[in-house]
């Protein structure tokens, strides 16, 4: 496995600078990786556990919520950078090969929930999304904070710019979407990111193309405000390493 700049720089050891994880406090062995992509703009740092981080600590499970910056639409920096972080983890805790992945997050971090696992080294055994970005190539268009920061994720791509936002688009892979478990929730009062043009649509080819996927839609939810609905998101991700 041919190692990138990004895994020449992140170990076990140091993890906690390109990363919020649970990894001081994951009860060994460790059985896998539980994987939480963030929304369009974040530019914080997590400080402390919750109880869903100490939850997955308790069953084994490191929870690596990456640091690769606020405007990444999982670009081919995402994508390394992601791979980079769960190498660190595989190799820190000596984890076998086939030890699960789950990929998961919100809005931006939805999409790139979903489109990880079609570049990732360790393909996930399971994708949660929620209120994801599905069609990147109309989220262009639907607000207009988006255009500078799909720009500046795809600026250097060797493409057309269509092309490039189609490479990291839902929508626009399902033909390259490994056939694993998916669960997708999204609700019908997300203003931020329509429900209709996003989640229904790919939901609606994910099915068509035989894919085994979980919709939940959510009566007068807004844009990743899940709220009861999360105990069902949570426990999905959850399952895959429980045996």
């Amino acid at each position: 496995m041919k190692k990138t700049l990004a895994d020449n720089v992140i170990t076990i050891e140091n993890i906690d600078r390109f990363a919020f994880t649970n990894t001081s406090i994951v009860k060994k062995p460790v059985k896998g990786v539980a994987l939480s992509f963030h929304g369009l703009g974040y530019t914080g740092e997590i400080t402390e556990q919750n109880d869903f981080t100490r939850r997955l600590a308790e069953l084994g499970v490191a929870f690596v919520f990456p640091y690769y910056g606020p405007w990444s639409w999982m670009n081919r920096s995402g994508v390394e950078y992601t791979d980079a972080l769960v190498e660190a983890v595989f190799r820190g805790f000596s984890l076998p090969d086939d030890a699960p992945v789950v990929s998961a997050g919100g809005s931006m971090g939805g999409l790139s929930a979903l489109v990880y696992p079609v570049y990732a080294r360790r393909v996930p055994v399971a994708v949660a999304a929620d209120s994801p970005v599905c069609d990147l190539v109309y989220h262009f268009t639907e607000r207009d904070d988006l255009p500078r920061t799909l720009l500046a994720a795809f600026a250097d791509y060797d493409c057309s710019f269509e092309e490039a936002l189609r490479s990291a688009s839902p929508i626009h892979l399902v033909d390259r979407l490994p056939d694993i478990k998916y669960y997708i929730v999204h609700g019908d009062k997300d203003v931020l990111v329509d429900k209709k043009m996003h989640s229904d649509r790919l939901v609606g080819k994910m099915k068509s193309a035989g894919l085994n996927v979980e919709y939940v839609e959510v009566p007068g939810m807004e844009h990743c405000a899940m709220g009861a609905a999360a105990a069902g998101f949570n426990a999905f991700i959850e399952e895959n390493f429980i045996k």
